[in-house]
């Protein structure tokens, strides 16, 4: 296998990503690493605490002393674990890493009643940006997705977390509830809206395999009602002054998330904790090669780590470098703005003539943009990203 020629191609900006796996209980529709414990389990703080901090030094010579542009902490339900943790965390990697000045720090929060109180301590600890999993305002759709907050409780979150001094705050919210109706998903955005967020995640429920709800499915929403929401939940977003920038991740000027659009352009982060997946740009024979790595995923498994000389590393690989194109397309597309051709071949190695040719048949069904200098997803192709990413895989065979 070849690797990209380092000249050809710049080290990305890194962000970190820690994950916390741990939560009160298993949500019916969620497919990430997450464990159940129960309300009155007592987490290991101090030994997980241990564990990370080991986990990123076995990690800092893929990091190369790079600065960290973002650090996202998501879970399972990071804000199960107190704010003396996050504390000592940032402290531990701010003294083994360099920290941008201006570095954005989120953590994902459950708006229910155990978590909060804890908003200030989060504050003073240096996380500057909350993501809270609202997912919606009704409290009969939040018992329908198996959460363990009401519409009230997510209201009440929002004003402590802006008494506690954040003034960066993404909810999460889902759409194509089961036997939602446009009404319905219409007043979910308009109480979210409400509550002068900076950022909204609005997301539809998919049945994920692996999931309760893929085995058990509850009765959604018939396509034409969900194609109803869709239309008329954009409108009302952008009306209120929230800028769709990816799929479905909308912000005011100037609030994207960065640590997810160091993502989706392609940069690399580190990963640590239970089950955490990093993609990192490292020295090769031939130049940089770009990796992906994971951490051992059991909870219980991952602690037991802290003593192997193995390391938290379950699996590793170097992508291809046909597979590149895919991969970094994969994420680029997701953007609304889409890319520069001109950055097409330092991140893929490739050359954009095979890749023009290959999109022709993309643009003639509508799902990119006509523009000579970039490569951007039609209103049309966002919606059917899979049928566009089919094209660009099919590049894989060309040379150019």
């Amino acid at each position: 296998m070849s690797a990209l020629n380092e000249s050809a191609r710049a080290v990305p900006p890194l962000s970190l990503y820690v994950h916390v796996p741990w939560c009160v209980r298993k949500c019916p529709y969620c497919d990430f690493n997450s464990h159940g414990v129960g309300r009155s389990a007592e987490l290991p703080e101090a030994s997980y605490l241990e564990a990370l901090i080991a986990d990123l030094e076995a990690d800092l010579p893929l990091a190369a002393e790079r600065e960290l542009v973002s650090i996202f902490i998501g879970g399972g339900t990071p804000s199960l674990m107190s704010s003396g943790f996050y504390e000592r965390l940032l402290q531990a990697v701010a003294s083994r890493l360099p920290l941008a000045a201006d570095i954005e720090i989120t953590l994902e929060a459950n708006p229910g009643t155990l978590e909060r109180g804890r908003f200030a301590g989060y504050r003073a600890a240096g996380i500057n940006r909350l993501s809270l999993g609202v997912q919606s305002f009704q409290d009969a759709q939040l018992a329908a997705l198996g959460r363990i907050h009401g519409g009230d409780d997510a209201v009440a979150a929002v004003e402590e977390a802006r008494q506690a001094g954040f003034d960066n705050l993404n909810l999460d919210l889902m759409h194509g509830l089961p036997q939602q109706t446009p009404a319905l998903a219409l007043a979910d955005l308009d109480q979210a809206l409400s509550l002068s967020p900076e950022h909204l995640s609005w997301y539809q429920l998919t049945l994920e395999p692996n999931t309760e709800f893929h085995a058990f499915p509850p009765e959604l929403p018939v396509e034409e009602v969900l194609w109803d929401i869709q239309d008329l939940g954009h409108e009302r977003l952008e009306a209120a002054g929230l800028e769709r920038y990816e799929i479905s991740a909308y912000a005011r000027s100037g609030r994207g998330s960065r640590h997810n659009l160091n993502y989706w352009r392609f940069g690399d982060y580190l990963g640590i904790g239970a089950g955490a997946h990093g993609k990192l740009s490292v020295p090769g024979a031939e130049g940089l090669q770009i990796q992906r790595r994971w951490k051992s995923r059991l909870p219980d498994a991952y602690l037991r780590r802290l003593d192997d000389p193995r390391g938290f590393v379950a699996g590793r690989f170097d992508i291809d470098e046909r597979e590149l194109p895919l991969e970094f397309a994969m994420n680029a597309l997701r953007l609304v703005e889409g890319v520069p051709l001109s950055i097409w071949k330092a991140h893929t190695g490739r050359g954009t003539r095979a890749l023009l040719s290959r999109l022709v048949a993309a643009r003639e069904k509508g799902l990119l943009v006509e523009d000579a200098d970039w490569l951007r997803a039609s209103p049309q192709g966002l919606l059917f990203l899979n049928e566009l990413l089919a094209l660009i895989d099919d590049e894989r065979a060309s040379e150019g």
